[in-house]
């Protein structure tokens, strides 16, 4: 594990936009801030497949967790506060407070969830498991969150994650993904709505 965790950040800082988040981030001291998901896995997709590490991506999410203050007003006050810190760099900065998740949830997929805990269960819950992962850095130190650890990702393996029940964008997003990454293997979505999710 040690290894692979070396390898991930050597290979997500290779991206130019990746390295200058990790390393200004701490400064806005945003609660239980992590750097997450596309613009990690992809940079290494990337790599592993010959081509630049920033190709093909579109935006850099940034989640925070803070309980305090669950309305929209302090959520884009951060947005913007971010977004002024890193005026310059190339694609789009999604800043998102974990807290408020399940205000909007409801909405944007059709159903309830329970309100997240932290930063950590906002990345449990990313539909593909190789996308479950955070990286921040505490102390000028980068730590790593991957709870289903790296061979789905280092292996450009697209495995659904059931702890959302949401087929139908676990195969949209696997399209989409493997028009930019044809090496990539999609594992069916367990359970009989795989077959009806897959033609849609």
């Amino acid at each position: 594990m040690p290894d692979a965790v070396e390898r991930l950040l050597s290979l997500a800082q290779r991206n130019a936009v990746n390295r200058e988040l990790l390393t200004c981030l701490p400064t806005l001291e945003l609660p239980d801030c992590y750097l997450v998901s596309g613009c990690l896995f992809q940079t290494v997709w990337n790599l592993l497949c010959g081509r630049p590490p920033d190709a093909g991506i579109l935006d850099y999410d940034i989640f925070y967790y803070d309980s305090s203050d669950l309305s929209w007003d302090a959520e884009d006050a951060v947005i913007r506060r971010v977004k002024r810190a890193f005026p310059d760099l190339p694609g789009e900065i999604q800043v998102r407070n974990q807290a408020r998740v399940h205000l909007w949830y409801q909405d944007r997929f059709g159903r309830d969830i329970a309100p997240l805990q932290s930063s950590r269960d906002g990345i449990d819950h990313f539909l593909v498991q190789a996308s479950c992962v955070g990286v921040r850095c505490v102390g000028g130190a980068p730590q790593v969150y991957a709870p289903f650890g790296f061979e789905d990702l280092f292996s450009m393996v697209l495995r659904p994650n059931p702890r959302r029940d949401l087929p139908d964008v676990y195969y949209r997003k696997a399209r989409r993904w493997t028009e930019l990454w044809p090496a990539l293997q999609i594992l069916p979505w367990p359970g009989a709505r795989a077959m009806a999710a897959s033609s849609m």
